[in-house]
C-alpha cells in the first residue's frame, strides 16, 4: 500500500484556557478556537496547569471550525518541573487527569492564585475548580512520563530555556533514562537556534508553542509538522523523523 502524501500542519501545541489560574478571562475554548483560526493554526493543543476539563469543549467548537485541538496537560512534577502531557481522545485524557488529580494536594484560593474557569461553549461560566492547580504534584517525571506513554499520549518538558520550571535550570541536566518524546522551547528562541543555544538538549527533537495565556499570544510562535495527518501518532513519526514526517525548520 502506497503511503499517504505528507502535508504541513502549522501547530501551536500549547494553550491555556480560562481554567488556568494564571490564564485570562478571555481565554474560553470557544474565543481560543476563534482566534487559532485568525491565526492560520491547523492544530492546537489545550494545556491547562493539572487539568483538561476546558479540553473537550475546544476540541468540539475546533471541530465546527476546522482546528484540529488534542486534549493535553501542562503536569508540575514532584521536581516542579513542567511536562506536556499531550493526547489524541478525551478517554486517555481523563485518566491522566484522574491519575494527576489523585496525586496533587491543596485547594485554590482565587484571591491569591486567580480563578479556574470551566467553560461551555457559549462562553457561559459552568463550574471553578477548586483545586490548587498550580500547585506541584506528588508525581516524579518518570511517573508522569510512563503513565503518559501507557495512555498512549506524547510527553514533552516545557520550556527548558526557561529558569522557571525548566527541566534544565531545576535538575541541571535531562536525566538519561528519562524516556521524553521531546522538548518544547518558549518563544524567546528560535527553533532553529535551539539545539545551538540550550544546552543538554542536543539529543532530542524541539517544538517551540506560544505556552499562551492570553488570546492576543496565540499563534505568536508554532511549529510545522510534516505529516499525512494532525494525530498523536503522525507527531510521534515527526518527533523520530519517521518515513519522511519531520519537523520544518
Amino acid at each position: 500500500m502506497a503511503d499517504r502524501p505528507l502535508k504541513k500542519f502549522k501547530a501551536d501545541l500549547h494553550i491555556h484556557s480560562c481554567l488556568s489560574p494564571c490564564g485570562d478571562w478571555d481565554m474560553s475554548p470557544k474565543r481560543i478556537i476563534q482566534k487559532s483560526q485568525e491565526a492560520g493554526l491547523d492544530l492546537i493543543a489545550i494545556c491547562d496547569h493539572n487539568t483538561i476539563e476546558n479540553a473537550g469543549v475546544a476540541m468540539r467548537e475546533g471541530k465546527k471550525q476546522g482546528v484540529q485541538v488534542l486534549p493535553g496537560m501542562e503536569v508540575c512534577s514532584k521536581e516542579e518541573v513542567h511536562i506536556l502531557a499531550l493526547f489524541e481522545e478525551l478517554d486517555p485524557a481523563r485518566q491522566m487527569q484522574a491519575y494527576v488529580y489523585a496525586n496533587l494536594p491543596g485547594e485554590n484560593k482565587p484571591e491569591v492564585f486567580g480563578c479556574q474557569v470551566v467553560a461551555n461553549e457559549n462562553d457561559e461560566v459552568i463550574a471553578e475548580n477548586p483545586r490548587l492547580l498550580i500547585g506541584a504534584t506528588r508525581l516524579g517525571l518518570h511517573d508522569i512520563v510512563e503513565k503518559t506513554h501507557e495512555l498512549g499520549g506524547l510527553s514533552l518538558c516545557c520550556h527548558v530555556d526557561r529558569p522557571a520550571y525548566g527541566i534544565i535550570n531545576q535538575l541541571g541536566f535531562i536525566p538519561a533514562d528519562l524516556a521524553l518524546d521531546g522538548v518544547e522551547v518558549s518563544r524567546h528562541v528560535k527553533l532553529t537556534d535551539a539545539h545551538k543555544t540550550v544546552a543538554g538538549i542536543e539529543k532530542f527533537s524541539c517544538i517551540t508553542t506560544s505556552d499562551a495565556h492570553f488570546l492576543a499570544d496565540i499563534g505568536k510562535v508554532w511549529t510545522v509538522f510534516q505529516m499525512a495527518e494532525p494525530t498523536i501518532a503522525e507527531i510521534r513519526k515527526s518527533l523520530l523523523q519517521q518515513g519522511g514526517r519531520r519537523i520544518l525548520v
